[in-house]
This record gives C-alpha cells, sequence and structure tokens, in this order.
C-alpha cells in the first residue's frame, strides 16, 4: 500500500477499525500525568502590598512564612534586593507539579530604587542562561528546569497611575517573562476608583509599549472563548489577599477581610479578580505559560547568546549590577581608607628611623671627634715628656 500516488498527492489511508492514530492524546496523557511538569512563579513588587498573603492564599497553604515588622525593618537597612526560592510539590488527581515560587523581598524599598530590578532580570537571564548549559551537554538526564514561566507583578493601589519605577522595571521584567499586572489590595479603593484606575494603568502599558502576557482567545468552543476573553478585560488583576476565613451577614464562612461596612471576599467576582487569576495561572493556561516561555521568551534568549558566542562559551558577567556595583564600591574605599592608614603608619615610622639615624650618626660623629682629640692629646704628651724624643718616637 502507498501513502502517495506518484504525482506525490497525499492519499487518507482508512480502514473499517481505525490504525490507533486516534488514541495518541491517550499515550500523551499518560506520559505527562506519569512525568508531571515544573511551574516557576514569581512575584515581584513593593513590601506591604500582599505578596505572601496571596500566595498562601494561591495554594490554601502557608508555602511563604510572612515576615514580622522587626524582621521587615531589618531586611529594609540592607538596602538590597533578594532573591528568596520557595518550592513545594503539588498532587491533584494523581498528576504532580513541582512548585517554584520566587519572591524578591527589598525591591522598591529604598529612597535610591534606581537599577533595583536588575537582581529581578539577571535571575530570570541566569535561569535561561543554565537551561542552555545543560541543553548542551551530552547527557541530559535529570535535566533541572528552573526558568520563570509567569511573573506577576504587585501594583501599589495608589489611585493614580504607574510610577516610574513600575514603569521601567516592568519594562526590563515584561521583555524576557510573561508579565502579569496585579493591582494589590484592591479593597482599598472603591468600585468607581479601581475602575479608574485600571484604565490608568492599561493606558499607560499601552503608551510605554510594555509587554504583558496575552492569554489566547479563540477556542473550540464558545465556552472558553467566553471564559478567556473575561479573563482578558480584567487586567489588571485586582486582588484581595487573606487567608482567614470570616463569617458573612447571611451565615456563610468565606476568606476575606471583615470590615464595618461588610465582608470583602477573596472569592467572589464582584469584589475582586482573584477566582479569574488563579484560573489563568492554574486551571487554563498554566500549559500557555509554560510553551510561551519556552518557544517565545527562551528561544530569542538562545537564539541572540547562539549568535553573539561560540558553542560551549560562558556567558560574559554584566559589570553594570548595581548590587555588585555597591559591593565593589564599599571595598575599594575601604582598602583605599587601609592603605592610606597604612602609609601614615609607615610614613611616622620612616620619620622615626630618619631621627634615630641622625641621632646615632651624631653621636658616632662626637664620639669619632673624642678619639681624634684623645689620640692627638696622647701624642703631644708622648713627645713632650720622653727624655729622647727621637728614640721615643723611632
Amino acid at each position: 500500500m502507498s501513502a502517495s500516488d506518484t504525482n506525490g498527492s497525499a492519499k487518507s489511508l482508512a480502514s473499517n477499525g481505525g490504525i490507533g492514530i486516534a488514541n495518541l492524546p491517550n499515550q500523551l496523557h499518560k506520559i505527562v500525568t506519569k512525568k508531571g511538569t515544573d511551574f516557576t512563579l514569581m512575584v515581584v513588587g513593593e513590601s506591604g502590598t500582599g505578596k505572601t498573603t496571596f500566595i498562601n492564599t494561591l495554594l490554601t497553604t502557608e508555602l511563604i512564612e510572612p515576615l514580622d515588622d522587626a524582621s521587615r525593618r531589618k531586611k529594609q537597612l540592607d538596602k538590597t534586593v533578594d532573591i528568596n526560592i520557595h518550592k513545594a510539590e503539588l498532587e491533584e488527581k494523581m498528576f504532580n507539579v513541582k512548585l517554584n515560587v520566587v519572591d524578591t523581598p527589598g525591591f522598591g524599598d529604598y529612597v535610591d530604587n534606581n537599577d533595583c530590578w536588575l537582581p529581578v532580570v539577571d535571575f530570570i537571564e541566569n535561569q535561561y542562561e543554565q537551561y542552555l548549559r545543560q541543553e548542551q551537554q551530552p547527557v541530559r538526564k535529570g535535566v533541572v528546569d528552573m526558568r520563570v514561566h509567569a511573573c506577576l507583578y504587585f501594583i501599589r493601589p495608589n489611585g493614580h497611575t504607574l510610577k516610574p519605577l513600575d514603569v521601567r522595571a516592568m519594562k526590563a521584567i515584561g521583555a524576557r517573562v510573561n508579565l502579569i499586572p496585579i493591582i494589590a489590595k484592591a479593597d482599598t479603593l472603591s468600585p468607581a476608583a479601581l475602575r479608574q484606575f485600571k484604565k490608568r494603568v492599561m493606558d499607560v502599558i499601552d503608551a510605554q509599549s510594555i509587554r504583558i502576557y496575552q492569554p489566547p482567545v479563540e477556542s473550540d468552543d464558545e465556552h472558553s472563548t467566553r471564559r478567556n476573553k473575561d479573563i482578558i478585560s480584567a487586567v489588571p488583576f485586582a486582588i484581595i489577599g487573606s487567608d482567614r476565613e470570616v463569617k458573612t451577614e447571611d451565615g456563610r464562612h468565606v476568606k476575606g477581610r471583615l470590615y464595618p461596612w461588610g465582608v470583602a471576599e477573596v472569592e467572589n467576582d464582584e469584589h475582586c479578580d482573584f477566582k479569574k487569576l488563579r484560573s489563568l495561572l492554574i486551571r487554563t493556561h498554566m500549559l500557555d505559560l509554560i510553551s510561551t516561555t519556552e518557544e517565545v521568551h527562551y528561544d530569542k534568549y538562545r537564539t541572540t547568546q547562539m549568535k553573539s558566542r561560540k558553542f560551549g562559551e560562558p556567558k560574559l558577567k554584566k559589570p553594570d549590577n548595581k548590587k555588585f556595583r555597591d559591593e565593589e564600591e564599599a571595598l575599594r574605599a575601604r582598602f583605599t581608607e587601609k592603605v592610606k592608614l597604612e602609609e601614615n603608619r609607615f610614613r611616622q615610622w620612616e620619620q622615626r628611623l630618619i631621627a634615630e639615624r641622625d641621632r646615632l650618626n651624631k653621636d658616632l660623629e662626637q664620639e669619632h671627634n673624642l678619639v681624634k682629640q684623645l689620640e692627638s692629646e696622647i701624642e703631644a704628651i708622648a713627645n713632650s715628656g720622653s727624655p729622647n724624643g727621637k728614640f721615643f718616637r723611632k
């Protein structure tokens, strides 16, 4: 049987019972279920925007321990942006997900926040670099994939618009990873103010050409298409974070925040976009986030690196990392200060040594003159006291 005729046109192979091609999705499902997947989620934003609470609410467990006020103030004195990785393994219906949550304490917490996003960008690119190096190895069994699949950027609800720090940071991060903007603590704004704030944020994102994650809209069924359009219309997502259950006026126990005027519910679409964001991250678009990272962001990084360096050649380190530059300047200042102290100490020691040498030379000269004088006196005495000076001299 031939699959094509002499003209090269494909023929349709069919039989009464089929040959089993339709069973491939079932095979793929078994392989994926057995293997599981890796998913890395990064949270970026100023302290106090509810990043830790949101992650714990999203996963319904305390993955990240909240910092107390003393620890938070101590961290702010460091004036550095840290990268903390929290790992967990989730299982649901025999399917495993190795989850990595990357937290960035210290971001935007200081008076001088210039280049505070560089540690975040460096971490994202370093994960691409490590995966690229693993791909180039002869044996690629047990590859560790820590590539960031989604970055949640928390925007402080100031009621105006994005700050210059937000614009510059979102531009740099959005060019390298799937960026999802989030308005934190949406319960601090009225519904009208929240709608206006969302519009202003999106206007700035469009005007500044900030690249954010755009999930696919069209789907095979109409229900999925409407759901996707509903999710996209909620960007930037306004969320309320709370891992505590409160009682509503009608007697329901829900996660939310209790106020004198009522309860702000976390999982109520009329109050915030938490359910839509959770659906985007986990239920409906996790695979698209993973494939977009692989096919768009990582492929772009890989292509750039392959064009700019030889196979197996290490990546050149960037010298413009603000954290490292500040540390280098501090070390250089400390080294210069120590050198000056040692130079001053050496000069004082040299002056004392020269003064001691001059004193010893002076004493030696005095002793030499005294010896000369004594020799002269002895010679004079010898010449005057001898009865036969000539014989004595002889």
